[in-house]
């Protein structure tokens, strides 16, 4: 008989549709992340009144936080600001959090992008920058307002990847462009974390952390879009089916 896949669960977000509300992932990241790493997907939903992290995380291999269109709420991270913008999805915040410390408190590996990337390093208690198109900045992390959806996941920038990390085995250490769709980025790291990639900017763009129970890798950019025509993410979502897998993050073989 085949091996068993293993379990991915994905974070789920409170979405409207039409005059309710439901919990929900894009499907980019279903069709997009899990052929590649070769897991059963499993959406989890975002109630952390209903839902206990550590009975949740027993069911699954791992965990990937997805990227949203809502921000964390900034007090997570110290902000007193009265000013943030949002969208703000707290349910998300919460259950996100309950589930990094249940997955790796069982020595589970621990996935994020976009959003996922921000939770982890808050949860780590790094900061977040809440605009990264304040005036100053070298590079625009995202497109210009207004254009096509589409066009949103087709403006890049190039990430030089960091010697001696995760995606140096999966990449080398090179430059490689990257597409950037996001309003908010790291700011002030989380503790433990290594850097993986660094913008031309400075801007923190994937970390990992591979000395605790459970490794951790996270990227600002978004590999589930149309990985079918990018190589680089196809890579990427096979460095985490071996991590998934049991695979030292250190020894990949992709």
């Amino acid at each position: 008989m085949p091996a068993a896949r293993p379990v991915l669960g994905f974070t789920c977000c409170r979405r409207a549709v039409g005059s309710e509300h439901a919990q929900a992932v894009m499907e980019r990241y279903l069709f997009g992340v899990s052929p590649h790493v070769g897991a059963i997907p499993l959406l989890v939903p975002s109630l952390p009144d209903q839902v206990d992290a550590e009975t949740v995380v027993a069911r699954l291999d791992g965990l990937l936080l997805t990227g949203s269109p809502s921000n964390l709420e900034p007090h997570r991270y110290g902000d007193a600001s009265e000013d943030a913008e949002g969208p703000f999805d707290p349910a998300r915040d919460a259950m996100s959090a309950a589930l990094v410390e249940a997955a790796l408190k069982a020595g589970k590996p621990v996935f994020g992008i976009c959003r996922g990337f921000q939770e982890l390093n808050v949860y780590f208690g790094g900061t977040l920058a809440r605009d990264m198109s304040v005036p100053g900045r070298d590079l625009r992390h995202h497109a210009d307002d207004g254009v096509p959806y589409d066009a949103m996941f087709e403006h890049a920038h190039p990430v030089t990847i960091q010697p001696g990390g995760v995606l140096a085995g999966v990449y080398g250490a090179r430059e490689m462009m990257v597409n950037s769709v996001h309003f908010q980025g790291a700011d002030r790291l989380g503790t433990g974390l290594h850097i993986e990639a660094i913008a031309p900017d400075g801007v923190v763009e994937a970390f990992s952390k591979t000395d605790g129970p459970g490794p951790v890798l996270a990227v600002q950019w978004h590999p589930e879009w149309r990985p079918q025509a990018n190589p680089e993410s196809r890579q990427l979502f096979a460095a985490m089916g071996q991590i998934l897998r049991g695979a030292d993050p250190a020894r990949l073989t992709v």
